[in-house]
């Protein structure tokens, strides 16, 4: 039997999680920030201690990226102390843990997609954060994943395409920046991901890059979600270069995936279509 603890339960990936199907030999416990705080370490051992987990995926963070700039000391404690205090049980119980990372750990400078071993270099306290718990990660224990993602969205919880279909049943005018390349990413298909690697029992270790397939803007992201309202005019929708943010975003931020198996590589519009009709 493999013990899997989902942290971060409650989250968009977690609930994704929750809504998979699971195998037989799988049991899952799945907690939110109530019933287990990961910045808590003494609870974080007496938890698995009562418990004898095989993996951890930890989906638990900080995630308001304009938030953080004025909440530093939460994203870093949540993101980083968080991530390393997890990162310490699960070497003590011999847990393997996969930690959900993002390419905002990235500068955004380059103009063909990052790889894993490309130079980080936050342009945020939320990528700061983040990139400080991969650290803390690696430095703590060698059966860890490291997956870095993009762009999530699915049917639950707050994201782009649940902000812009309820708009859209909405007729609402919208404005969307063109300022961003990057690659929308389905927590469906990351999700299979992830439990492929439990599956298989993979032992490749390391950090990886996981998105779904193409390079968009957010205004293309949402002029592709209007195609599948058909009472919405997508004439409503308008460009525009930039939003003043407190935040400064990556300009590009596409990964490559080379170490992903290509049956888990899916084009952006076909994992939109498919999370777009769970939706209605």
């Amino acid at each position: 039997m493999k013990n899997i603890l989902v942290t971060g339960g409650n989250g968009q990936l977690g609930s994704t999680f929750k809504d998979a199907k699971h195998k037989a030999n799988e049991a899952f416990v799945f907690v939110d920030k109530e019933a287990l705080d990961i910045t808590n370490k003494e609870d974080l051992q007496a938890f698995f201690a009562k418990h004898n987990f095989q993996y951890c995926i930890n989906c638990a963070a900080y995630t308001n990226v304009e938030h953080a700039e004025t909440d530093r000391e939460t994203a870093f404690l949540i993101n980083a102390e968080g991530a390393k205090y997890l990162a310490e049980v699960c070497r003590d119980f011999k847990t393997t843990l996969i930690h959900i990372s993002t390419d905002y750990v990235f500068d955004g400078t380059k103009t063909s997609p990052y790889v894993e071993t490309d130079s980080t270099a936050p342009i945020n306290v939320y990528g700061a954060s983040k990139l400080l718990g991969e650290q803390h990660v690696k430095e703590t224990l060698s059966n860890h994943f490291i997956i870095r993602t993009s762009w999530l969205y699915s049917k639950f919880g707050k994201n782009f395409l649940k902000t812009m279909a309820r708009k859209m049943e909405e007729h609402a005018e919208l404005k969307i920046t063109t300022a961003e390349v990057g690659t929308p990413t389905s927590c469906v298909d990351l999700a299979d991901f992830v439990l492929h690697n439990i599956r298989t029992e993979n032992t490749a270790y390391g950090t990886y890059h996981f998105s779904n397939e193409g390079e968009v803007t957010w205004f293309d992201f949402g002029v592709e979600i209007a195609t599948h309202f058909k009472d919405y005019n997508p004439a409503k929708i308008t460009p525009v270069d930039a939003f003043k943010t407190q935040a400064q975003r990556p300009k590009y931020s596409v990964m490559r995936k080379s170490k992903i198996p290509e049956r888990y590589c899916h084009n952006w519009k076909t994992s939109l279509e498919r999370v777009i009709n769970t939706l209605k």
